[in-house]
């Protein structure tokens, strides 16, 4: 038995559950692919519903904050991309603002566009992903998965152009960009712009209406809006118990304050809302990339920055609107070349915290769909 296995055991033994009859433990994870990755479900159950639940998470700590204290400034960019990995160049962006607050750098305008307009594809890409798993965690919904993935590859494919890569780019850098955008990216995008309004007319039609859809989503795992701001979440699942915060208005950080777009907000903070939040916000972020598109200047894309940065002593933090909630870096230098101390606010880490009060009084089935909604990445909660 490893030491992570015998001390999640120990704790799940010393957990304040009254074992009266009738109820049994039940280990959901942590090999299952309903867990969106290496996560531990402990469900105390009574026949099929939940009388009490603890989620157990580190199974894949990696130590990145920990490595990225032996590193450079810039050797810490790859780890950001392994964070949330399906939406990695928001990862960068946090980090990159981190590093020019604490070094005073000022990046070029056309450097601001460019990170506006891929960091807006990647959360439409993460977006994506959230919808169509969860369809697939519903039951019987396949179809929009398939649908999901087609028009999130054609997202990727940008990256690809502009980064060379697909999924971990290292692209937005602190100073601003590695490099420019190629000639054939922007008329590409404009494309894919065009069209993604009329695919997710065809996601809403697979799912938003759909009876089986609803059933499994709707008064499912509600969230109210005191508990959701109690437990500090953020993001989608904070916006769809309708609080409106969203940090792309609040600090309109990145330029979005040229920007017009709008916050959609649910209801009911149930599974269904959370749903439906992001498929408005894919709508939204669309908009923000065709104006950043239209306003896209000429000029640099790098400020002139020293081949081996040195902050001066101080510390800095910095936060944007990930695709997840709010993403954090808070950094502390003492004059070198690294990093004295990394520090990351994970979104996914903070919104599962509120997952066991949702989970009391639902069914097993339930807990599946409820967990999907939350559209957790374990590569920034285990870190």
């Amino acid at each position: 038995m490893s030491e992570l296995s015998r001390h999640c055991d120990q704790t799940i033994s010393t957990f304040p559950w009254d074992h009266s009859e009738g109820t049994m433990v039940v280990n959901f994870g942590p090999q299952h692919p309903s867990t969106h990755g290496v996560f531990r479900l402990v469900l105390k159950l009574e026949g099929e519903t939940i009388v009490d639940a603890m989620p157990v998470m580190g199974y894949l700590h990696r130590s990145v904050e920990k490595l990225s204290e032996e590193r450079s400034y810039l050797q810490c960019v790859p780890f950001t991309d392994r964070l949330d990995y399906l939406a990695p160049l928001s990862s960068n962006l946090a980090l990159a603002l981190a590093v020019e607050k604490l070094a005073g750098i000022e990046i070029p305008e056309r450097a601001d566009y460019i990170r506006v307009i891929m960091v807006e594809l990647n959360r439409i890409a993460s977006h994506l992903m959230a919808v169509g798993s969860l369809a697939n965690d519903a039951g019987a919904f396949y179809t929009p998965l398939v649908y999901t993935f087609r028009d999130r590859e054609k997202i990727l494919d940008l990256f690809e152009m502009a980064t060379g890569q697909r999924m971990t780019p290292s692209y937005i850098r602190f100073g601003g960009v590695s490099r420019d955008l190629p000639e054939q990216f922007v008329p590409a995008c404009r494309d894919l712009m065009e069209e993604m309004p009329r695919n997710i007319d065809e996601y809403e039609r697979m799912l938003s209406t759909n009876e089986i859809f609803l059933a499994r989503t709707r008064k499912i795992g509600v969230l109210p809006p005191d508990i959701a701001v109690n437990y500090s979440m953020t993001g989608p699942n904070l916006r769809a118990s309708g609080v409106n915060y969203d940090l792309r208005k609040v600090e309109r950080h990145t330029l979005y304050d040229r920007f017009q777009f709008e916050v959609p907000l649910g209801k009911a903070g149930d599974s269904y809302d959370r749903y439906l939040v992001r498929i408005q916000e894919m709508r939204e972020s669309v908009k923000i990339v065709k104006q950043a598109l239209d306003q896209l200047p000429g000029g640099d894309v790098r400020a002139p920055i020293p081949k081996v940065l040195r902050p001066p002593k101080g510390d800095a933090y910095a936060q944007v609107e990930s695709a997840k909630g709010v993403l954090g870096f808070y950094l502390v230098s003492d004059g070198g070349p690294l990093p004295y101390r990394l520090k990351i606010r994970a979104p996914s880490f903070i919104n599962l915290t509120a997952l066991r009060p949702l989970l009391i009084g639902h069914k097993v089935a339930d807990a599946i769909v409820i967990l999907g909604s939350f559209d957790i990445v374990l590569g920034e909660i285990d870190r």
